[in-house]
């Protein structure tokens, strides 16, 4: 029996879980781009799909609703595919396993992909529901939200006709989403040089650390491994001659690192037990600082079996100064908006190679001029250690409007439904709206979606009763009739 067959609504939990059974990693959208097709195709809709693997899905308005405005819905197919370290899953190849936690959906040793995978479920059924009333319905998927919005960017909208869009990709009930950062990406890449030398080498790991959302979770000061790590071993080289071998941490630009290894050759003249004794300290000294955000933080360090040949003074002096040097985490809180974190930097990828040591930075700001400012930043401290960065993947933020039709109908319909009122507030997460309102003219955007917990790691989980009440929600605003 399927895992959500008795969870409701039944139609929603029936496309999630045959979603969640189609592998979608960013940049691999094609069987789930295929799957929106076929689905359209056995239905007679209107669908279009391009090669990115985007896909748009019609409906005509039902008997009634023909003069009525019609209504974009739009989501994305791809979803973040961090595991734990123990899960032998192949997330490009393997769907997940699903399963029930109280009122939670989770997914064993993976995430979950309810982002964004509530946004098709609740599309496909809103779609494919014969009793339904409804203006004309035009669902917007696009491909690798994720990482660069590239989907957003190349889709064509020419064929729709509506301008009141229902962004599904927020992950908290009872917010009306109204604005979100801007963003973009950076590559930072320093030469490094190599040369033998003998010595011990040992094997320092930071595990157990919360990680999360860059966007949603970078304000809690939560702690990235790949810098700590960088963080210890320069305190460390005050007292102990070593030289790095390697360093790694990180898969994913927008996701805080939750684990990271590093390789250390020691000086002959410096003492194996008394290194390893000094990493036990700093442990000590972290889970002090870190003990509300991240409590499961662990720093080890083990004897390693490896000959590989260490960096040379010069270069590990410079990949350690680099990392500490360059700019991490809340760099300004929004002054508009109280709690808002308006301009963040991120190292979500750490990677050091035979030549070169890369680090992936993913930089979000509400302020088109505060982003670029810390782009600047980066380019001017790379600059300094002898680095370079390349910028990529921008989009623009999504800008708060004060006078929103839609947003206002939305409202009154939550208030009449669930008696209270709907908070409408910014994020510093990263939307497609932003995009989309350049393509499509006199754009009214609105995002909403039920309650998630720790997207973008192998703890999120959605929970199954606001899925209900929010899809109730999305009902009643597609039924309502204009006056």
């Amino acid at each position: 029996m399927a895992v959500c067959s008795e969870l409701e609504p039944k139609e929603v939990f029936a496309f999630f879980e045959e979603i969640a059974g189609i592998p979608r990693p960013s940049h691999h959208e094609e069987k789930i781009s295929a799957y929106l097709q076929r689905f359209a195709k056995e239905r007679g809709l209107e669908h279009y799909a391009d090669e990115k693997h985007n896909v748009i899905i019609i409906k005509e308005a039902s008997a009634g609703y023909e003069n009525e405005p019609p209504i974009i819905l739009q989501g994305h197919m791809d979803m973040v595919t961090e595991k734990t370290a123990d899960c032998q899953k192949d997330m490009t190849k393997e769907g997940l396993d699903l399963y029930i936690d109280g009122d939670w959906l989770r997914a064993k040793g993976t995430t979950l992909g309810a982002d964004d995978g509530v946004a098709l479920a609740y599309a496909l059924a809103l779609l494919d529901s014969p009793t339904l009333r409804h203006p004309r319905l035009e669902f917007i998927c696009t491909v690798s939200e994720e990482t660069d919005m590239g989907g957003a960017h190349a889709v064509d909208v020419s064929m729709l006709k509506g301008n009141r869009m229902l962004n599904l990709d927020s992950d908290e009930e009872g917010i009306a989403l109204a604005g979100c950062a801007g963003g973009g990406d950076a590559d930072i890449t320093l030469p490094v040089r190599r040369a033998a030398v003998r010595g011990e080498h040992i094997r320092l790991a930071a595990t157990g650390l919360t990680g999360g959302h860059s966007g949603m979770e970078i304000g809690k000061g939560r702690a990235s491994a790949a810098l700590l790590l960088a963080r210890v071993l320069t305190g460390l080289r005050e007292d102990y001659a070593f030289r790095l071998v390697s360093l790694e941490g990180g898969a994913k630009y927008n996701a805080i690192t939750r684990e990271a290894s590093a390789e250390v050759v020691l000086a002959d003249s410096v003492s194996t037990s008394a290194f390893r004794e000094a990493v036990k300290a700093e442990e000590a000294v972290l889970r002090r600082e870190y003990a509300a955000t991240d409590p499961s933080l662990s720093l080890t360090a083990a004897i390693a079996d490896s000959e590989e040949a260490a960096l040379t003074e010069d270069s590990t002096k410079q990949v350690l100064g680099l990392m500490e040097a360059l700019p991490y985490g809340v760099q300004r809180m929004s002054a508009d908006i109280d709690g808002l974190v308006e301009t963040s930097v991120n190292l979500g990828i750490t990677k050091l190679e035979a030549d070169k040591l890369t680090l992936s930075y993913s930089v979000r700001s509400s302020i088109a001029t505060a982003f670029q400012a810390v782009i600047d930043k980066l380019e001017l401290v790379s600059s300094c250690f002898g680095a370079t960065a390349l910028v990529h993947s921008t989009y623009p933020a999504w800008e708060y409007v004060r006078e929103s039709a839609f947003r206002d109908e939305a409202a009154a319909i939550y208030r009449e439904l669930f008696g209270k009122e709907l908070s409408v507030q910014a994020i510093h997460a990263g939307l497609e709206c932003g995009i989309l309102s350049g393509k499509i003219k006199n754009l009214d955007a609105v995002s909403i979606g039920p309650d998630m917990k720790d997207i973008h790691t192998p703890e999120e989980r959605l929970n199954i009763p606001s899925t209900k009440r929010v899809y109730d929600f999305v009902v009643k605003i597609i039924e309502h009739k204009s006056k």
